[in-house]
């Protein structure tokens, strides 16, 4: 499903036009980021939790050259599905 498809849904869901849905979603999304930048976690009851995990600097190689490179230490997003995520896929 892609953004289109989930805002054409929620609007007929909720009986609201698609314009509104759109900037409803957009609105989720732009506070879950900002929670996320903040290093701070977001906990949807039943759907998941999105938080911010730390990889540490490690070694890497360049497929190109084969030279040993860097990789720096840096924050990436993780989502942890919810039991009531779980139990409606399975």
């Amino acid at each position: 499903m892609t953004k289109a498809g989930l805002v054409a849904r929620m609007a007929k869901d909720a009986k609201i036009s698609k314009a509104a849905a759109n900037k409803a979603l957009g609105g989720a999304i732009d506070e879950i980021t900002k929670t996320l930048k903040k290093g701070q976690s977001v906990t949807l009851i039943g759907f998941g939790t999105f938080s911010v995990a730390k990889r540490k600097a490690r070694k890497g190689r360049n497929p190109q050259t084969g030279k040993v490179i860097t990789i720096a230490a840096r924050r990436v997003p993780k989502f942890k599905a919810g039991a009531g995520l779980k139990k409606a896929v399975k």
